[in-house]
Order: C-alpha cells, then sequence, then structure tokens
C-alpha cells in the first residue's frame, strides 16, 4: 500500500471510532487511531473511559505502556485540542508527552468552544502533522449535531 492509501484506511478506522460517540451538545465526538510500524496499537473515541475522556486520551490510556507511542503516527478525525474546559490535560500536550512523531488529521477543531491552536503547537515542537483534506466530509459527520 501506499503512503496515501493507508491514510485514507487509517482515518476511516477512526471515523468509525468516532460514530461510537453518543452524540453530545457540549462536546464533538471524536475517534482516533495509533499506528506504529504499520500495526494499530490502539484506538479510541470521545467518551469512551470515565471521567470526560477525549478519543485520544482513551488511545493512549488503553496502551500497555506509554512508551508504545513513541515514534507512532496518531490518526484523529478532529484536531486535537490545544485548551480543555474541564481543566484537564489537552490532547496536545499528551501527544508531546508521548513522543508521537506524526498526526493525520481529518479536520481543524471548529470554535464552537474554544479557540484551538493544536495543530501550530505540535508543528512548532517538532511533530509532522498533516491534514487528510479527502475524508473532510467523513470526519465531519459524527458532529452534524454541532457543525
Amino acid at each position: 500500500m501506499t503512503r496515501v492509501t493507508d491514510d485514507v484506511k487509517y482515518m476511516r478506522l477512526a471515523v468509525e471510532q468516532a460514530k461510537k460517540c453518543k452524540p453530545a451538545s457540549g462536546a464533538y465526538s471524536v475517534g482516533a487511531v495509533l499506528v506504529k510500524d504499520g500495526e494499530i496499537i490502539s484506538a479510541g473515541y470521545s467518551r469512551e473511559l470515565e471521567g470526560n475522556t477525549h478519543a485520544e486520551e482513551c488511545a493512549l490510556i488503553k496502551l500497555a505502556s506509554p512508551k508504545c507511542a513513541v515514534g507512532a503516527t496518531l490518526y484523529t478525525t478532529m484536531e486535537p485540542c490545544s485548551t480543555r474546559l474541564s481543566g484537564k490535560k489537552s490532547c496536545t500536550d499528551r501527544v508531546l508527552e508521548n513522543k508521537i512523531s506524526n498526526v493525520i488529521i481529518g479536520i481543524k477543531e471548529p470554535p464552537n468552544f474554544v479557540k484551538c491552536i493544536g495543530a501550530d503547537t505540535l508543528s512548532e515542537s517538532g511533530v509532522h502533522v498533516s491534514y487528510l483534506s479527502e475524508l473532510d466530509a467523513e470526519c465531519r459527520a459524527p458532529n452534524d449535531h454541532l457543525l
């Protein structure tokens, strides 16, 4: 498979994760898939685990060890948050702490709740960030209740 084909495949799996979210009026429905060496090492979706959890957070919590994420690629249907209204650690900070090398994003976080600068912060910190614009509509669909 080519890199682009792999990206589409993994992002579609992230979309499937996002579809598992129960829509909430005050939160986005996001899916995330972590891939390392061509293998899925974890996946998650918003509010999957207790405590108002985000998709990227869930995927990282479910890893056998935080060291598993070093050098991995994160596919997320929406830009990782840079600020959480709950006061919890942002997903951007979690990506940096876990030394994830690449983040492939479906869509930017809309400004409904906060102004997100996650992609910019990651790029400035040396993480390779790219958008998979050809799946824009698929990544937006789980959030039709908000967008």
